[in-house]
């Protein structure tokens, strides 16, 4: 046989078939036998709740509902294994929308403490309906480190399980510091997270990982105008200090209506936790849509009446975030005029962490 072929007949030889690695053997273990956080409620109709079972009936109905979302909602654990998957089961056939993808709404995102002590991002796990079974990373090195888990912003979770390979090692994560009290985001769509690509990408949870505190997020998208109703639930928590931020959801006359009140509400319960007030973002298209334009301005200034009105009063640890810098003045920084992109996000969490670091000291 000559070289031509030899050639010939190694082109048309069948292929060797190929033995795929077999998938490995896990063990699962229920999320809540880890460290959940961001959850401020103990007595829930399902596990991932964000306001208690007794809230239905006495919040607004849209409220309650959005509060089954377990946005904000994280689970911290450390684990020896050269792969971590999940197992998780959804309500929503509905995986994303219009403004959010749906990694961010139904999905779960990893991230991993570095050598150095940040948290980096990892890996995510794409989401189907109802159930999902996925790898979040794999091909890394067993040794043990920390990590954690952010649960879907715009979907309720009725169950979640990691799993690693046999011989691989999940437990717990590291107890926080005592002292060390969360921070309660109240809020509107923005605070929910809708934009956002991932979990770990919100304002919100940015913060949490800047700060190295819990964050509890009971943003409600459309429907966060500090009703008694719901700040009655917020009033029940016992955070290191409340964030404020519903203007985006209420007009200049509510603001009126319900900021003082609302305040004196929370300051009622607890005598000496910080409050801060949020101003609406500057609504992207408001440089040549003048009603848009006008309206964010009339929120602004019944927000810093209200303020003013708090002050003279003598109402204690009051503070004020303007929202001129909230989202850059380039217009980049949403989806739709209103709600941030990942970059959004970004600057937002930065004029916060401005404001709260003094706060929080």
């Amino acid at each position: 046989m000559d070289r031509r072929q030899f050639f010939l007949a190694l082109s048309s030889a069948p292929l060797l078939a190929q033995t795929a690695a077999p998938a490995p053997e896990l063990e699962w273990v229920d999320a809540k036998k880890l460290t959940v956080e961001g959850l401020g409620f103990k007595d829930v109709k399902s596990p991932y709740d964000r306001l208690p079972g007794r809230a239905e009936g006495v919040v607004p109905a849209p409220v309650w509902n959005l509060s089954r979302d377990s946005a904000g909602a994280l689970v911290r654990f450390t684990a020896a294994s050269p792969e971590i998957h999940a197992r998780w089961t959804i309500t929503n056939k509905n995986l994303a929308g219009a403004n959010i993808t749906a990694i961010a709404s139904s999905g779960l995102d990893l991230y991993a403490k570095t050598d150095a002590g940040k948290w980096r991002w990892l890996g995510v796990g794409q989401p189907k309906f109802p159930d999902t079974t996925a790898a979040l990373i794999t091909g890394i090195p067993a040794t043990e480190r920390e990590y954690m888990v952010y649960l879907p912003l715009r979907n309720s979770v009725t169950s979640l399980e990691f799993g690693v390979p046999k011989g691989g090692t999940i437990k717990p994560g590291p107890a926080r510091a005592a002292v060390s009290k969360p921070i309660v985001f109240y809020g509107t769509s923005i605070t929910h997270g809708i934009g956002a690509s991932r979990g770990g990408m919100t304002h919100v949870s940015m913060l949490g990982r800047t700060f190295n505190r819990e964050v509890i997020n009971l943003g409600f998208s459309g429907n966060g105008r500090m009703e008694p109703e719901v700040l009655k639930f917020v009033a029940e928590l016992d955070p290191a200090v409340f964030v404020l931020d519903c203007l985006p959801n209420m007009g200049a006359p509510l603001v009126t209506e319900r900021t003082v009140p609302g305040v004196k509400q929370l300051r009622a319960a607890h005598p000496n936790t910080p409050i801060l007030l949020v101003e609406d973002r500057n609504i992207q298209t408001g440089f040549l849509v003048e009603g848009r334009r006008k309206a964010n301005e009339a929120n602004h200034a019944a927000l810093r009446e209200a303020f003013a009105t708090l002050q003279a009063e003598k109402v204690p640890y009051v503070y004020y975030l303007e929202g001129a810098n909230l989202l850059g003045d380039d217009g980049e920084g949403t989806v739709d005029g209103s709600h941030p992109t990942d970059l959004g996000f970004t600057r937002q969490a930065a004029e916060f962490e401005r404001v709260l670091r003094p706060i929080l000291k």
